[in-house]
């Protein structure tokens, strides 16, 4: 190799390096604009029953206000937190874990487990249509990322080496879950 070559294959690695960390935020940005107004059926764990409410859209201008930049960062640009970092990794209280974006009730500590992965992980989510998955072929794979049904938020990726019943693994961010502590 030359030292052309050589300096090529470097911009190239750094290149790919840089995205790699940024999550290809810039050929990652979904067009959230597309999510159409309305009314959502989600399941309450608080209230133990399936309730009507609104999908919540904004703005990224009106995110970006709203969130700090690190759960913008997951959120909205679908980044991922470093493992072994997050909040809520080690959280063995009661509860219900929601949407850092919007509230909706997304798992419950029941269905938690320790994957070892450095993600707070879970068999399932409270409902099914409480979390919604996508295609998402960043890093040069195919993968089921994890959406908020209520406000398209990035929550993680779906896996199918989880334990039973379901044998899936989801695998979330704890920075786009607030916990919610139930009495029941």
């Amino acid at each position: 190799m030359n030292r052309r070559q050589v300096l090529q294959l470097m911009f190239a690695q750094a290149g790919f390096l840089w995205m790699a960390s940024n999550g290809f935020a810039a050929n990652k940005q979904k067009d959230h604009a597309m999510m159409t107004p309305g009314k959502i059926r989600v399941y309450s764990a608080e209230q133990g029953d399936y309730i009507l409410t609104d999908k919540v859209m904004r703005s990224e201008a009106e995110w970006q206000k709203l969130l700090t930049s690190e759960q913008y960062h997951v959120l909205r640009e679908e980044g991922t937190e470093r493992a072994f970092t997050g909040d809520l990794l080690k959280n063995k209280e009661h509860g219900v874990y929601r949407c850092a974006a919007c509230g909706n009730d997304l798992y419950h500590s029941k269905h938690k487990f320790d994957s070892g992965t450095g993600w707070p992980s879970y068999y399932q989510p409270v409902a099914e249509e409480n979390v919604s998955t996508r295609e998402d072929r960043s890093f040069f794979t195919i993968r089921n990322e994890l959406i908020c049904s209520r406000c398209e938020s990035h929550l993680g990726h779906v896996f199918d080496d989880g334990p039973p019943p379901t044998g899936k693994r989801h695998c979330i961010n704890s920075i786009s879950l607030d916990f919610h502590k139930l009495d029941k």
